[in-house]
C-alpha cells in the first residue's frame, strides 16, 4: 500500500479468539487497520459506527452464522467480503459465492495467502466501479442503472436493490450488449480467474439476476441462454447523462 493511501480499514469477524487475535496483529503488521467481532451481532453493531472496506467472515458461529451475514453485507451494506471456513467441501464454498462471497481461505491458511486474496478483491472491486466522469446512466428496457451510485430503478421508476456481485455481473452484460459471453469470460469481468469460483456460481448469480430484472425469470426475455456459448443481453443499451434524467 502506497504511504500516500489511508490504509485500508478491514473487519475481521471470528469466534475464536485463538485465530481471531493473532490475525488482527499480523494483518495490522502489514499496514491495514483492523477492527474485530466475536459473533455476526456484534458485527452489525460495529457496522453501524464504522464503514471498513472489506469484511473477513468467519461461517460457522454461535447464532448468525457467516452465511447469513454475508447475504446482509453483500445486498445491503456493498461490501466485498472473503469467507474465512473450516469446511472444505465444494458445496459450502459455492453456497457463499452465490450469496454474494467475492472469495474465500480454508482454514488452516497461510496469512500471507490471505493478504494477497484481500488485495486481489480489492483490486477486483475497484476495477469495478466505473471512474466519476463515466457518470452516464445505463438505460435498456425502461430499467436505469446509475453506475456510480450502484443503484438500480425498475421501469416504474423503483429503487431495486442489487448485490455487488450482480453489479458487476449487470455492468458487463451493459457494456457487451447482443454479444454472447461464455463463462469463462464472465469468471474474468466478474471476479478475476485467480478466484476459485465455479460455473455454477456464475449460473446461479445470473439466476438472480434474472428474478430481479426479468419479467419471468423463467422465461428470460433480457438475459438469455445461449445453448453451449453462454449468456446474452437481448437488447439495446444507451447511456443518458444524469441531467437528462
Amino acid at each position: 500500500m502506497s504511504d500516500e493511501a489511508a490504509p485500508v480499514h478491514l473487519l475481521l469477524v471470528d469466534d475464536e479468539a485463538s485465530l481471531r487475535e493473532p490475525l488482527a496483529e499480523y494483518l495490522t503488521r502489514q499496514g491495514f487497520v483492523v477492527s474485530q467481532a466475536e459473533t455476526a451481532a456484534a458485527a452489525r453493531s460495529l457496522l453501524l459506527e464504522e464503514t471498513p472496506q472489506l469484511v473477513l467472515l468467519d461461517i460457522m458461529m454461535p447464532g448468525e452464522d457467516g452465511l447469513s451475514l454475508c447475504r446482509h453485507l453483500a445486498e445491503a451494506k456493498d461490501l466485498p467480503v472473503i469467507l474465512l471456513t473450516a469446511r472444505g467441501e465444494a458445496t459450502d464454498r459455492i453456497v457463499g459465492l452465490e450469496i454474494g462471497a467475492d472469495d474465500y481461505v480454508v482454514k488452516p491458511f497461510e496469512p500471507r495467502e490471505l493478504v494477497a486474496r484481500i488485495n486481489s478483491v480489492l483490486r477486483r472491486s475497484a476495477r469495478g466501479a466505473p471512474p466519476p466522469q463515466e457518470d452516464a446512466l445505463y438505460e435498456f428496457e425502461g430499467w436505469q442503472l446509475d453506475p456510480v451510485k450502484r443503484r438500480l430503478t425498475d421501469p416504474q421508476g423503483a429503487l431495486v436493490s442489487i448485490s455487488s456481485a450482480e453489479f458487476r455481473l449487470l455492468i458487463a452484460f451493459l457494456t457487451n450488449p447482443r454479444n454472447v459471453l461464455d463463462r469463462d469470460r464472465l469468471l474474468d469481468m466478474v471476479q478475476g480467474r485467480g478466484a476459485h469460483l465455479f460455473d455454477r456460481a456464475v449460473d446461479n448469480q445470473i439466476s438472480r439476476l434474472r428474478r430481479k430484472i426479468e419479467e419471468d425469470s423463467r422465461e428470460p426475455r433480457l438475459i438469455q441462454t445461449v445453448r453451449g456459448g453462454g449468456y446474452v443481453l437481448a437488447c439495446d443499451v444507451r447511456r443518458v447523462a444524469p441531467e437528462a434524467k
